[in-house]
């Protein structure tokens, strides 16, 4: 749409363009209507008079659009349409097709005519406490449905607890944004202009406890500031807390009074800094843009020319539209321009380390750890793509009572309310801080149904002003682990790499629950859809440092019938560790080759890690095959292992499907 409306600007015909894009001429005709009017906007400025400045905004013109256009300040904006008296207005949306004579509480707002009768305000504020809860706006990969359980959750658990709960979000896709949710439901977009509009609404009657920003992920988080200058109380963290976890410099003073350890680390202002950090730092490492979430553009550098191939070919991608029309043929002055207010963050990467996810609770004076996670892949891929357990299944006690220690005294030194998550990595028996949030994160659904804890309920009333010792928590000996899996979308996406690294590509996950960490990997593994195989030929190759412990994994699966074949160097390996193995070309090698053998239905299991641009691009037709053909294929050594002791878990028969609370009745 972006580039339609752009395309009008430089004098495309609309028949032009639906022929290049095929996009209705209706359509296309009330784009134009807009684009028009930005030129008129831009050429005479803002109007002075309250029926034309409504007009702009009944045509959905944001005051942060306006300002753009009219070179002032969205304040600015603001200010002038308060004086001129336009003010949204809202009305309901009658779910029940007036067979009922009072709508529910679902609104939307309306810059239309306040004089036409029927327009009036519908909103009808209660006088009751409320507590507002911003939720998590558009699904995308790296926030999702998880923000949408807790934002559901925090509104059963102060309705029961006596506050009017009221939800606002844009997403019609989610629980939180059907009817009987909330209490009361404005369904606007979440920006300061419109979550502000709905606050001085609610508050021409009843009392407004306070508003909830920590449930719906990063885009309720950034209008915290906004929300803050406006005197709306905030509940649970304060917006400076969580500034503090996420400024390298601030939070590395947190960490140093703690003496608590995190990877080598530095920040770039310039691509020049950039190259003078990472000599400094030694390779590999990680680095990714402050200014984009979720882990988009991360990357591990493991060689020099990466390193150029990311500041010149990677980040002139993300340099907005406006940048690049100042630096139209040169990208470095394109990325420091970015750089100088929003720096590349630069960490050691810690190679064959465990990372570990910690989830606690927290009410500013108490803390209680709430589940403790392994990650099944090392660490370096993205935490929302690893398979996790719960507990962990290789880490000792005393290693665990460290890692409690730690996220209570990070817990109590950032004074979090509420949630807090804490990833960590664990390397040669020290422990690292990766990465401190101090909100809910997508573990909680996950935690909550292992643990059998309501975790979101309980950091909604902590945030509401109640207690922990309110909730008489106990730590749990649990008889039973649970190991999440995440799910991807590679097969519909033709040509990507299915390769996992610090970039977040899952967009959903599974999860299973048995006895023992064996089965219930394999439960996780049937629940996300892969073909857990009984029998046929596991094809290995793997880098030489993953030869030694992958041998254990490929042994065990000859042991229960499998045929294993690799490429040379792997085939040699595992014939001299006595496990009979069957040479396959690689594709450089010539037909027939291992792509072949998967096409013909030779192979049931792949086992492929790799490492460097060359070989990760010599392997991709390998993955790619393995994928369009269903074969199940892992490529870290960690996940390969955990799969071979998943199948032979799964051949013992011991699978079974019991529900989820019989796993509790018997605690």
């Amino acid at each position: 749409l972006l580039q339609v409306a752009q395309a009008m600007r430089l004098g495309w015909t609309n028949d032009e363009i639906f022929t290049s894009c095929k996009i209705d001429p209706w359509f296309l005709a009330e784009m134009r209507g807009i684009v028009e009017m930005e030129a008129k906007i831009t050429a005479n400025g803002l109007p002075g008079n309250a029926f034309a400045l409504r007009t702009l905004k009944a045509m959905g013109f944001s005051d942060a659009r306006l300002a753009v256009l009219t070179q002032a300040t969205e304040a600015e904006v603001k200010t002038k349409r308060h004086a001129l008296g336009v003010r949204p207005v809202f009305k309901r949306i009658d779910t029940c097709a007036a067979e009922f004579a009072s709508p529910t509480a679902y609104m939307y707002s309306t810059y239309e005519s306040p004089f036409a009768g029927a327009l009036a305000d519908e909103s009808a504020p209660s006088d009751k406490n409320k507590v507002i809860i911003l939720g998590g706006g558009p699904n995308r990969i790296g926030q999702g449905i998880e923000f949408d359980y807790c934002c559901c959750h925090a509104c059963f658990a102060l309705h029961d607890a006596g506050y009017e709960t009221i939800m606002i979000n844009c997403n019609p896709e989610t629980v939180s944004t059907d009817y009987d949710t909330a209490d009361r439901l404005y369904f606007e977009p979440l920006t300061a202009e419109d979550v502000l509009e709905i606050i001085a609404t609610e508050r021409k009657n009843g009392t407004l406890h306070g508003v909830i920003v920590q449930f719906g992920g990063q885009t309720p988080l950034k209008l915290a500031r906004a929300l803050e200058a406006a005197n709306v109380p905030i509940l649970g963290t304060s917006p400076d807390a969580i500034d503090l976890a996420e400024d390298r410099d601030r939070f590395k003073r947190v960490l140093d009074k703690l003496r608590l350890k995190q990877p080598k680390n530095g920040i770039a202002y310039s691509v020049e800094q950039a190259r003078l950090v990472a000599a400094d730092l030694g390779l590999p490492l990680v680095v990714r843009p402050s200014y984009v979430l979720g882990g988009r553009a991360m990357q591990i550098i493991r060689e020099e020319n990466q390193l150029s191939d990311y500041l010149l070919g990677t980040l002139p991608e993300l340099v907005p539209g406006d940048v690049k029309a100042r630096y139209p043929n040169d990208k470095t002055g394109q990325i420091n321009t970015v750089l100088g207010t929003n720096p590349l963050l630069f960490d050691r990467y810690l190679s064959d380390a465990i990372e570990i996810d910690v989830d606690c609770l927290c009410d500013g004076k108490d803390t209680f750890i709430v589940g403790i996670m392994e990650h099944i892949e090392e660490a370096g891929i993205h935490s929302g793509d690893s398979a996790c357990s719960l507990p962990p299944h290789s880490l000792d006690a005393a290693m665990i009572s460290e890692l409690e220690r730690q996220t209570r005294e990070l817990a109590l030194g950032l004074d979090v309310v509420g949630l807090m998550n804490v990833q960590y990595a664990i390397k040669d028996g020290d422990i690292y801080v990766l990465e401190v949030n101090p909100r809910a994160s997508r573990t909680v659904p996950f935690v909550a149904k292992v643990m059998g804890i309501p975790v979101a309920k309980i950091a909604a009333r902590l945030m509401a002003g109640e207690k922990l010792d309110d909730f008489g928590l106990k730590k749990k000996k649990l008889g039973h682990v649970g190991v999440k899996e995440s799910v991807f979308p590679f097969a519909r996406f033709p040509g990507v790499d299915t390769v996992l690294g610090p970039e977040m590509r899952s967009t959903g996950e599974v999860m299973g629950i048995d006895r023992s960490f064996e089965i219930a990997f394999a439960k996780s593994q049937l629940g996300g859809g892969t073909r857990v195989p009984r029998k046929g030929t596991v094809f290995v190759s793997v880098r030489d440092i993953d030869k030694v412990r992958i041998a254990e994994a490929v042994r065990l699966l000859a042991s229960v019938g499998f045929k294993v074949m690799a490429t040379s160097g792997t085939q040699r390996f595992l014939a001299d560790f006595g496990v009979p193995t069957e040479k396959v070309n690689k594709v450089l090698e010539g037909r027939p080759h291992i792509v072949d053998a998967i096409m013909n239905g030779d192979i049931q299991l792949v086992f492929n890690t790799t490492e460097g641009p060359q070989a990760l691009a010599d392997s991709r037709s390998l993955r790619r095959a393995a994928l369009l053909h269903k074969v199940p294929y892992y490529t870290t050594l960690s996940g390969a292992v955990a799969a071979a002791q998943g199948i032979r878990a799964y051949l013992g028969g011991d699978l079974e499907v019991r529900t989820l609370q019989s796993y509790f009745s018997e605690t």
